[in-house]
């Protein structure tokens, strides 16, 4: 698999992680809201076709909730996948997930 980079930028208001693949073109990014400094919405998340097949919509959900649990954070999961993925992986997520 291509090296995997994530970094991450944000504002007042929102966050954004940015990952790419060494050796293909594009970016997929996770957006978040932050509503106060316990409590962020994953709000989008989106993988270009041709980063596809690589786990890395996987792995940006996984830095969120790494870095959730970093600043003593909850999340409220309003994109579909975060919100597929944290009721898949419910008993070890619980802890930074707000329904």
């Amino acid at each position: 698999m291509p090296d995997l980079k994530i970094t991450y930028a944000e504002t007042e208001l929102k966050g954004r992680y940015r990952a790419t693949l060494d050796g293909l073109d594009g970016a997929a990014e996770l957006i978040i809201k932050k509503v106060s400094p316990t409590l962020v919405i994953a709000d989008h998340t989106e993988v270009p076709d041709a980063m596809g097949g690589h786990g890395v919509a996987r792995a940006l959900v996984n830095r969120l909730i790494a870095d959730a649990r970093q600043k003593g954070q909850r999340i409220v999961p309003f994109c579909p996948y975060v919100r597929a993925f944290a009721k898949k992986h419910a008993d070890d997520v619980a802890d930074v997930f707000q329904w």
